[in-house]
C-alpha cells in the first residue's frame, strides 16, 4: 500500500502541479487587478453582514466551515514538516501561495455561488466544482470526475492525517501508555483512548448536518484560532530580538534554500495548498450554502480565509518554531540524515512535534498541553468539513435517484471517515502525509484545471466582479444579481430569485 502511495504522489506532486497553483494564483491576481489587496476593506465588513436562512448559512458561518477544513494539521504539523524537509525557505512560498492563491479562492467560491441550487431532499443550499463544471462548461462527466475524486480524497485519503496529528499531540504529552500490537503497527493504550474520543464525539457531530457543524465551527474555529496567535505572539514579544534574523532567514533562504531551492519552493507549495486549500476546490462547497446577495460577496469572504489560515495562523506556527529553534532541517536525505539539526534526531517531522517543543521551551508543560488541545479542535473541525464536503457530492451524484440512494451514500461516507480516522490514529504519520498528499493533489488538478477552463469559456466570476464593485462604487445598499444580464445560464436559484422579485 505505501508503494502504491508513494507512486501515486510521485505523479501527482511533480513540478508541473506547483507551478499550476503559483500560475493560476498569477493569472486571477492579475485579471482581478489583485482583489485580494483592493476589496481588502469589503472582506471584512462582508463577514459581519448577512443572516442565516432555514435553506442556507451567513457569510460568517460559512466562512467558519471553510476556515474549518483550511485551519487543521496543515498550520502545525504541515508548516513543521514544511521547514523540516524544505528548509525556513519553505515558508516565504507557503506566503507567496497564499497571497496569489486568495484570487483563486475568490474565483472557485464565486463560482459555487453562482451555480448553487436548493436541494430537494434537504431544503439546503448546495454548490462546489461539480456543480459548476456541469453548468459552466456543460460538461456533466466532468463534475461527476470530481464529485468523485472528492468522495476519495475527503472520505478516505484526507480524514487520517487530522486524526493522526491529534493522537501524536496527545502521546507527546501524555506518553504512550502500554503498548499492543494493531493490524502490525505498536499502538499505546494513550493513543487508543485518545481516537476512541474522537471517533465518539464525531459520530454524533456528522449526523447534525451543515447547520450543526456550522454552528458548531462558527464558535470553536475563532476560539482556537485566536488563542493560538496569541500565544505565538507572546513567544514573539519574550523573543522580541529574535525576529529581524528569523524574518531574515525566512526570506534568504527562499532562493538561496539549505534544503535546496527545489525542496524549499516545492515543500512551501505542496504545504500551502495544504494549509489554504486555495484552487483546492474544498472552500467553494461552504461558499456554495451561504446566503448572501451578491455572488462575489462570498467570493471576497472566502478569499479572506486564506489570508488568516496562512498568513496569521501559519506564520505563527512558522515564527514559533524558528524563534525558539526547535526543527531538524533533513531536506532530501535520509531519515535521521540532517542539514541542520536542533532537536533530537527522532523526533518526527510530520507530527506536530516542533509547535509543541517551542510552546514548552516558552511555557513548559502548559504549553505543550495547550498544543494537544489546540490540535484536536483544529483537527476535529477539519475532519468535520471533509464530511460535509463529501456530503454535497454524494447529493450532487445523488440527487435525481431519490431519497433511499442519498441516505445509502451518505451512510457509506460516514462509515468510510470513522474507519480512516482510525487507521490514520494508528498508523505512522509520514505514511499517513503521503496519503493525505495524494488526496490534496488529486482535486487540485481538476479543480484549477476546470476553472481555468471557466475563463476562457465564459469568465463569469469576472464579469460579476466588475458588476459588484459598479454597485458599491454607486453606493446601493441592496446589492442584486441578475445571471440573464451577462449571459449565465444554468443558475437555478438566482434565476428564480429574480423571478419571485418580479
Amino acid at each position: 500500500m505505501e508503494g502504491l502511495i508513494n507512486a501515486l504522489n510521485g505523479i501527482i506532486w511533480s513540478p508541473a502541479l506547483i507551478y499550476l497553483c503559483l500560475g493560476a494564483g498569477l493569472f486571477y491576481s492579475i485579471l482581478t487587478r489583485f482583489v485580494q489587496v483592493r476589496l481588502f476593506g469589503e472582506m471584512l465588513r462582508l463577514l459581519f453582514s448577512g443572516q442565516s436562512s432555514s435553506s442556507g448559512i451567513s457569510s460568517f458561518q460559512a466562512l467558519a466551515v471553510s476556515l474549518a477544513g483550511r485551519v487543521g494539521m496543515g498550520n502545525i504539523a504541515g508548516v513543521a514538516a514544511a521547514i523540516g524537509f524544505g528548509g525556513p525557505g519553505a515558508v516565504f512560498w507557503m506566503w507567496i501561495v497564499a497571497f496569489l492563491g486568495a484570487s483563486t479562492a475568490y474565483a472557485e467560491s464565486t463560482l459555487a455561488q453562482i451555480y448553487k441550487e436548493k436541494d430537494e431532499l434537504t431544503g439546503q443550499y448546495r454548490g462546489g466544482p461539480a456543480y459548476y463544471f456541469e453548468r459552466a462548461l456543460g460538461q456533466k462527466w466532468y463534475g461527476v470526475l470530481f464529485a468523485i475524486a472528492s468522495i476519495i480524497s475527503c472520505g478516505i485519503f484526507l480524514p487520517g492525517v487530522q486524526a493522526n496529528g491529534v493522537v501524536n499531540a496527545v502521546t507527546q504529552v501524555m506518553g504512550d501508555g502500554t503498548m499492543m500490537t494493531i493490524m502490525g503497527n505498536d499502538v499505546g493504550t494513550i493513543r487508543l483512548m485518545a481516537l476512541g474520543v474522537i471517533l465518539l464525539v464525531l459520530g454524533v457531530i456528522i449526523f447534525g448536518g451543515i447547520k450543526r457543524i456550522a454552528n458548531f465551527t462558527e464558535f470553536v474555529v475563532p476560539f482556537m484560532a485566536l488563542g493560538y496567535i496569541a500565544l505565538a505572539l507572546i513567544i514573539m514579544v519574550m523573543n522580541f530580538h529574535m525576529i529581524p534574523t528569523v524574518f531574515g532567514s525566512i526570506i534568504s533562504d527562499a532562493f538561496t534554500a539549505q534544503a535546496g531551492f527545489g525542496a524549499a519552493i516545492g515543500w512551501g507549495v505542496k504545504r500551502g495548498i495544504y494549509s489554504n486549500e486555495a484552487g483546492q476546490g474544498t472552500g467553494p462547497h461552504a461558499a456554495g450554502a451561504a446566503e448572501v446577495d451578491h455572488p462575489a460577496q462570498q467570493g471576497l469572504v472566502q478569499a479572506f480565509s486564506v489570508y488568516v489560515d496562512t498568513l496569521l495562523v501559519c506564520s505563527a506556527t512558522a515564527f514559533m518554531i524558528l524563534t525558539m529553534n526547535t526543527y531538524n532541517i533533513q531536506g532530501t536525505r535520509e531519515s535521521g540524515n540532517f542539514i541542520v539539526q536542533h532537536v533530537d534526531a527522532t523526533t518526527e517531522i510530520n507530527s506536530p512535534a516542533f509547535t509543541q517543543l517551542a510552546m514548552e521551551a516558552s511555557f513548559g508543560t502548559f504549553g505543550d498541553t495547550f498544543v494537544a488541545i489546540a490540535i484536536f479542535f483544529f483537527a476535529f473541525t477539519t475532519i468535520l468539513a471533509y464530511y460535509y464536503i463529501a456530503e454535497v457530492n454524494i447529493t450532487y451524484l445523488t440527487r435525481f435517484l431519490g431519497r433511499s440512494a442519498h441516505k445509502s451514500g451518505l451512510m457509506l461516507v460516514k462509515v468510510l471517515i470513522m474507519m480512516m480516522v482510525a487507521y490514520g490514529g494508528i498508523n505512522s504519520a509520514g505514511y499517513i502525509w503521503d496519503m493525505g498528499d495524494v488526496g490534496v493533489g488529486l482535486m487540485a488538478w481538476l479543480n484549477i484545471v476546470g476553472i481555468l477552463i471557466i475563463f476562457f469559456v465564459a469568465r463569469p466570476a469576472m464579469d460579476i466582479l466588475k458588476d459588484y464593485e459598479s454597485q458599491l462604487k454607486a453606493g446601493v445598499k441592496h446589492f442584486t444579481f441578475d445571471p440573464a444580464k451577462f449571459g449565465i445560464k444554468n443558475a437555478p436559484y438566482w434565476e428564480e430569485r429574480n423571478r419571485n422579485r418580479q
